[in-house]
């Protein structure tokens, strides 16, 4: 079938040379690669191909696409089958009539070829590892070619980016001393933090720093009215006394 392709493209690229698609059409057909053409939103057209998935065992002389392991535990063959484990170094033990291996055992490793004990294996188990699946490899699109990863690229994961880029732009601002739209508001912030720190210091204040001072004040008084509640049925007296020495210190503190 991609012979009959490629010579059907062949002939378009000799008629006309102008269309470099066709020639990037013909050195994409390698191997079992085949052709999907749509006009439609191509991330539902990976999702649909996503759900054709189908069983394939391990054929012999085949290169393995991925790992595949044999879980511990009853195989479910009779004990005559214990030389046929051995064979393949399995440690296995007879339990209930039936042969059980000890250990979880790497059988096949992704890349390399399926060997006939392993197929033999893997079929006596009834496992079968492998899948039949229709993989993205590329997208060709007004001429330009796309690796399928893009397929994956969505809203939140460009926010993402976008984010994590504009936290390392306002972080080397900040490093170098150079203020530029991603850092110049926490310049803002840590340039009224430090007026709040010497208006506390010097007594000389302004609007903003005495919401600041009004909300320290009534912090601890916030913070004691939890711990107090419990006792309160107890010890009522003794709960007022911290909260009047907690105010007259914060008074003297702000010079009221």
């Amino acid at each position: 079938m991609q012979t009959l392709m490629r010579c059907a493209i062949n002939e378009l690229i000799e008629k006309d040379k102008s269309k470099k698609h066709l020639q990037i059409i013909h050195d994409a057909l390698k191997l079992n690669t085949g052709l999907i053409f749509t006009d439609g939103d191509l991330t539902e057209v990976k999702k649909i191909l996503d759900t054709q998935v189908r069983e394939a065992p391990a054929k012999i002389g085949s290169l393995a696409p991925s790992d595949v392991s044999v879980p511990a535990g009853p195989t479910g063959l009779d004990p005559k089958q214990t030389q046929f484990f051995q064979a393949l170094n399995i440690q296995t033990k007879i339990v209930k009539s039936q042969v059980e291996i000890v250990n979880p055992v790497k059988v096949i490793t992704a890349g390399e070829k399926v060997t006939p004990g392993q197929a033999s294996l893997l079929e006596k188990l009834k496992i079968r590892p492998f899948e039949y699946k229709m993989h993205v490899l590329s997208i060709l699109d007004n001429g330009q070619v796309y690796p399928a990863s893009v397929l994956s690229i969505t809203t939140d994961s460009i926010l993402e980016g976008f984010k994590n880029g504009a936290q390392n732009v306002a972080a080397v601002s900040l490093a170098i001393g150079m203020p530029n739209a991603a850092s110049v508001h926490h310049c803002i912030i840590n340039a009224f933090k430090n007026l709040a720190c010497a208006s506390f210091g010097s007594g000389f204040s302004f609007k903003e720093a005495e919401r600041l001072k009004a909300s320290a004040s009534a912090a601890p008084a916030q913070a004691a009215a939890p711990a107090g509640g419990a006792p309160a049925k107890a010890a009522p007296a003794k709960k007022e006394e911290p909260e009047e020495e907690i105010d007259m210190d914060m008074g003297d503190m702000f010079g009221y």
